[in-house]
């Protein structure tokens, strides 16, 4: 074997001599020794990795979902989440709206409607759903907080119906009591304190399970904290937490609604979690269809530690919050609002059909 010296060695490398001679010492450089002072490196040796060198992590869900939507990518995971979870969220509250017609407002912004009658806030709180999905992406890493779930709601209720009541505070905690499938739900002094506790236990959680989000949603549903929309903001806050923790999402089927609601009683009164657990993991193993040949093997990474919210966190979620009253305050003060707005326009659309069907 030949042997070349630490100058030949660093000029070959492309490193200093003292960076040589460290290899050398720490033993990574196989069959090199010294003869005195001198050290007499193998002429083939390879050049060490550096130690602190990134290893470069798997691509993870969320990765995909937020690259899909900064590129506005058509026909991915992302696009098939919003209208797939807006869909059959909205449809077991009572929307009409087809699930063609939910994707033809997320694709166009625009829907297409021929000789029906619609209800302007099912078509409202599609967009807006598509809205907070976008928001959950985009503040995954965030922790979980009360304002965080309010905002939700403020997104998901704006410019509806409902907004102009009031009695009907959006993105705020219900005013007047509630009840759900003839259950009493928190009362509207409870709600606060109650939330508190919630958001507490789950924060002190040191790795968050599948188990754990159930059990979350279990509890949120049974305080029932907003007017209206309790339902909608507690699947997506599933679907968030699950993302965070790199546990495979689950969007419950429409189609299921009965056993949906039949299993989240039986868990909330009685305690029992197992039928839900296993109709959660049914409806789980139905996004993952939906995630072939995106290649993230999700519920097979170790979930992340995320602690509590750093300052940039912080930051981020107040400025969405601004930014989104900022933005109501605006609508507000034009005399043309969201809501009118989609009115006259599709009022519009219809007259000019009729019109154009006459001649």
């Amino acid at each position: 074997m030949k042997y070349i010296s630490v100058a030949e060695t660093a000029k070959k490398w492309n490193i200093s001599e003292r960076s040589v001679r460290n290899y050398c010492a720490q033993g990574r450089v196989p069959d090199a020794f010294l003869t005195g002072k001198t050290w007499n490196i193998p002429e083939n040796a390879k050049k060490p990795e550096r130690a602190n060198k990134r290893v470069k992590s798997p691509r993870t869900l969320l990765d995909i979902l937020q690259e899909e939507k900064a590129k506005k990518y058509s026909g991915g995971i992302y696009h098939k989440t919003q209208i797939e979870l807006t869909y059959n969220s909205n449809h077991m509250e009572g929307s009409k709206l087809t699930h063609d017609q939910t994707r033809y407002i997320f694709e166009t912004n625009t829907i297409g409607m021929e000789n029906e009658v619609f209800n302007v806030d099912d078509i409202i709180e599609t967009a807006n759903h598509f809205r907070c999905i976008d928001l959950i992406i985009d503040n995954a890493k965030v922790t979980l907080t009360e304002k965080f779930i309010k905002n939700i709601h403020l997104i998901l209720k704006n410019g509806t119906s409902d907004s102009r009541k009031d009695w009907f505070a959006v993105g705020n905690y219900k005013r007047v009591p509630n009840e759900v499938g003839g259950m009493a739900t928190a009362s509207p002094e409870e709600v606060s304190t109650k939330m508190k506790v919630l958001l507490g236990e789950y924060a002190r959680k040191n790795e968050i399970t599948f188990e754990d989000i159930l059990d979350f949603h279990v509890k949120f549903e049974r305080i029932h904290p907003f007017q209206d929309g309790n339902g909608r903001v507690g699947r997506i806050i599933v679907f968030r937490e699950c993302l965070k923790n790199r546990i495979a999402p689950v969007i419950i089927e429409d189609t299921r609604k009965a056993e949906y609601y039949e299993c989240l009683n039986v868990a909330q009164q009685q305690e029992e979690y197992e039928k839900l657990f296993s109709f959660f993991k049914s409806e789980q193993e139905e996004y993952k269809k939906l995630m072939e040949g995106v290649v993230v093997p999700v519920s097979e990474v170790k979930p992340k530690k995320y602690g509590t919210t750093n300052l940039d966190s912080c930051t981020e979620i107040r400025d969405t919050e601004t930014q989104e009253k900022e933005r109501m305050r605006n609508e507000k003060k034009n005399s043309r609002s969201y809501v009118s707005s989609l009115v006259c326009f599709y009022i519009s659309s219809w007259m000019w059909r009729k019109q154009n069907n006459r001649k």
